[in-house]
């Protein structure tokens, strides 16, 4: 075997390792968490901001990478043919074909991309300065190949658009569906992420405190009945009416009563409550809470009326209400406990008909929907088109629901059976 040969082998051989480090930094720098090297950037590490750099212009990577890897393939198949012709004669083709088709599957894809797929952050931090400035070197070859392939695109009616948000957050979406599904984020983990994401499509309708269940107080009354309803209340604001609860002109803060009672030595009948009350902040039932909690953050309120279409009063809106739709129920020890679900040995829930969809889906992991009503009650009354009567049954998506409480018009209460489970009415 010549000198000649001997330096060939080595040129290939080099060029295999070349061909590994391609593939395997491709796959690192693909692969890699971009959320921790933002968080490794932010810290001042100068690798990380370089692998910031090149995954943000993904297709300038990917194509300088391809164009290296490709080239050193292409030449190192090159050199192993003629070096076999050179030995063997024309059968060194085949062998050629044959040899460097297992080389460079074996030791310069597979090998290089497992490993890199098992340490992708470690490696793309090791690679990222090296395939930078690989990338600013081959960057007039890479535009070139690009405006090859767009132009190509574009004449089969192929446009390259920018990632939307939608997309990103789907993407976010099932990032975190994967960790909860992997054990590695609990459930309520998951729940308060979606919920998070999930702010911008939910109303304030769906999550306010109904009229009918606000306190409310009249300032026609006595100042001493007034004193003693907000006393009484377990809220610290209140609205304040004139006769017709249509009227609000004001919201009380208990805080500011406390300092009215000591600025009048505890002469209730000095109160003045309509100087007293702040000015009522009225806001649409389609808000999202999105936008209502960045209403709250801007004004720096924590209580707000909601309004219909046509100006009517609905009920009222609180940031612990926004905060609630997050992290879940914020108990203290003012808030009015209500009735709890109640799972019954049958498989079935004992729910109160106030009970809001989207909590139960949350809770049970069901997929009511949530675009007709906000309560599993408005549920049952839209889907039985009427108001049912105790002990009438509902089918709803493999779903039995039995109504077990009513007061007039309104559903208490509500036996829920999930699909697959045996109704034993017994109980």
């Amino acid at each position: 075997m010549s000198t000649a040969h001997i330096i060939s082998i080595a040129s290939i051989g080099f060029l295999l390792a070349l061909s590994a480090f391609f593939s395997g930094s491709e796959t690192a720098l693909t692969a890699t968490s971009r959320p921790r090297m933002h968080h490794l950037e932010k810290r001042g590490n100068k690798r990380a901001k370089i692998v910031g750099r090149l995954i943000n212009d993904r297709e300038k990577l990917i194509g300088a990478i391809l164009l290296g890897n490709n080239a050193v393939n292409i030449l190192g198949s090159a050199l192993a043919t003629s070096v076999l012709i050179s030995i063997v004669g024309d059968a060194g083709v085949a062998y050629a074909t044959i040899g460097m088709t297992f080389l460079i599957l074996v030791f310069s894809e597979v090998l290089p991309k497992t490993y890199a797929i098992s340490n992708a952050d470690r490696m793309s931090l090791a690679v990222a300065p090296i395939i930078a400035s690989i990338v600013w070197v081959l960057t007039p070859g890479v535009l070139a190949i690009q405006s090859i392939v767009r132009t190509v695109l574009y004449l089969f009616g192929v446009r390259l658009g920018v990632r939307g948000n939608n997309e990103a957050e789907e993407e976010l979406r099932g990032v975190i569906s994967l960790q909860a599904e992997e054990g590695i984020v609990v459930k309520q983990e998951h729940d308060m992420l979606s919920s998070i994401l999930d702010l911008d499509e939910v109303s304030v309708e769906e999550v306010m405190t109904h009229r009918r269940d606000m306190a409310m107080l009249n300032v026609t009354n006595r100042p001493t009945d007034l004193v003693e309803q907000v006393v009484a209340s377990p809220f610290t604001r209140l609205a304040l009416y004139a006769n017709d609860p249509e009227n609000v002109i004001g919201v009380i803060h208990s805080k500011d009563l406390l300092r009215a009672l000591h600025t009048n030595q505890k002469d209730i009948s000095k109160i003045n409550f309509s100087g007293l009350a702040q000015e009522p902040w009225f806001v649409p039932d389609n808000t999202s809470l999105q936008e209502q909690l960045n209403a709250f953050r801007a004004r720096r309120a924590h209580f707000a009326l909601v309004v219909d279409e046509y100006g009517s009063l609905k009920g009222l809106i609180t940031l612990e209400d926004i905060l609630e739709e997050i992290v879940g129920d914020i108990k203290d020890e003012h808030d009015i406990v209500y009735r709890d679900v109640i799972s019954r040995p049958d498989g079935s829930y004992l729910i109160p008909g106030a009970s809001t969809i989207r909590d139960l889906n949350r809770q049970f992991n069901w997929d009511f929907p949530d675009e007709q009503a906000a309560t599993i009650a408005g549920l049952t009354l839209h889907q039985a088109k009427k108001i049912p009567e105790i002990g009438e049954q509902i089918d709803l998506f493999g779903f039995t629901l039995e109504v077990r409480g009513r007061q007039k018009n309104r559903i208490t209460l509500l036996r829920i059976l999930p699909p697959s489970k045996p109704l034993d009415e017994s109980n």
